[in-house]
């Protein structure tokens, strides 16, 4: 059993909270802030019962310290939406920032800075003690980074153990446990499964896992591709790996097997280069691409089939794009699925970073019932029932 905030007495403690604040960053503005909005319940909540918060976070995959990816934005955000002013430390462990922390008075909140900058967040067994120099500036600890507990990282893992009885999970990661619990382990049925992005390999795993759950699957992205060369297209300059084919034919041999619809693109629209304004047009996909020609989204007739066939869903997940979603002319097919998603009257679960994009872009965000915060940990969680830092909280 895992102790919820608002099931432990915090009162004027010094609380210490992962949260993720891994944000999308350019040029040091903040393009979507949906990561920060989502865990102000949280952070309000403990601010109400007269704590002192120490927040951590990670932001992109820095190689030591590199200022680009500073949590300072991340911070000047978060003190516009709470009004009230966040103190930013220069670093997330040492001596200044022990002061900073002995320093807090009830009700303040200090952001310490990218976690990642330090070898031994991601690499604990290189610095055993980067974990517990991280426990030592909060008397209770706070999980609530669903999109990280996938990884058996520092401020995720080991830092548990210093807290015996004392490590609880905020309620954005309660609810991220409650719904993919509830609605993906036990669906209204027909539950619909769309996964798209660049790789099978990495998703290969959940695709075996899903086969065992839903009543239909689609496969969009850059992925397809590996699954239109297992049955015998040729795929030019297409993303492709050779070595999944494979574990492609395993997967339509299980559905097979088991009478479950896999739908590949019925069309593709292909370039001559991987640009925005390449050359491009639609193919069938029973047509073979020859290079230079590469595929990049999905085509119309594939977007016409799957919106009449997404109507019939009750229960819905959705995670990764359908084409080359980052180009605005190959972006069409994520959007038109994303909007076919949203209109119907399933239980709807996306996530992953593109999905969620194309969510926020498009002004869908209330038209989905769950916005996962985590595209892997969301993922790996419908692979093993839990994730390492759900399992160390018990």
């Amino acid at each position: 059993m895992i102790k919820s905030i608002k099931d432990y007495p915090i009162s004027g403690k010094k609380i210490l909270m992962r949260v993720d604040f891994n944000v999308p960053l350019k040029n040091g503005i903040i393009s979507d802030s949906s990561r920060i909005e989502l865990s102000l319940p949280s952070i309000n909540y403990i601010l109400s019962k007269n704590c002192s918060l120490v927040l951590m976070s990670h932001l992109g995959r820095p190689k030591g310290f590199d200022k680009k990816l500073s949590l300072l934005p991340c911070a000047k955000k978060l003190s516009d939406l709470l009004k009230r002013e966040v103190f930013m430390a220069s670093d997330c462990i040492g001596e200044e920032v022990e002061k900073k922390v002995n320093s807090l008075k009830s009700g303040e909140i200090l952001l310490l800075e990218n976690l990642r900058f330090h070898e031994g967040e991601e690499n604990p067994e290189k610095d055993p003690s980067f974990a517990k120099k991280l426990a030592s500036l909060g008397e209770i600890y706070v999980n609530e980074a669903f999109s990280a507990c996938h990884r058996k990282h520092s401020s995720i893992y080991q830092i548990v153990q210093y807290f015996p009885q004392k490590a609880l999970m905020g309620f954005l990661l309660e609810k991220e446990i409650s719904i993919l619990d509830k609605y993906l382990k036990n669906p209204k049925r027909p539950f619909f499964a769309i996964i798209g992005g660049a790789k099978v390999s990495t998703k290969i795993k959940v695709l075996l896992k899903l086969l065992e759950q839903v009543d239909s699957l689609f496969i969009g992205g850059a992925m397809s591709f590996t699954f239109l060369k297992a049955i015998g297209r040729k795929v030019g300059s297409s993303i492709l790996e050779e070595d999944q084919i494979d574990s492609v034919k395993k997967a339509l041999s299980i559905a097979s097997n088991k009478k479950i619809e896999i739908n590949i693109p019925l069309d593709i629209v292909i370039a001559d280069k991987f640009e925005n304004n390449a050359n491009s047009k639609i193919i069938s996909s029973s047509q073979d691409i020859l290079p230079p020609w590469r595929g990049m989204d999905i085509g119309p007739q594939t977007i016409d089939s799957w919106r009449e066939k997404i109507k019939l869903a009750k229960t819905i997940f959705w995670n990764g794009p359908m084409g080359v979603f980052e180009m605005d002319n190959f972006s069409n097919g994520t959007n038109e699925i994303a909007k076919a998603i949203a209109s119907t009257e399933a239980f709807t679960i996306a996530g992953g970073g593109d999905s969620l994009a194309a969510i926020n872009r498009l002004k869908l965000k209330e038209k989905f019932s769950h916005l996962s915060t985590g595209g892997g940990a969301s993922l790996e969680f419908i692979e093993y029932g839990t994730l390492p830092g759900i399992e160390v909280l018990k």
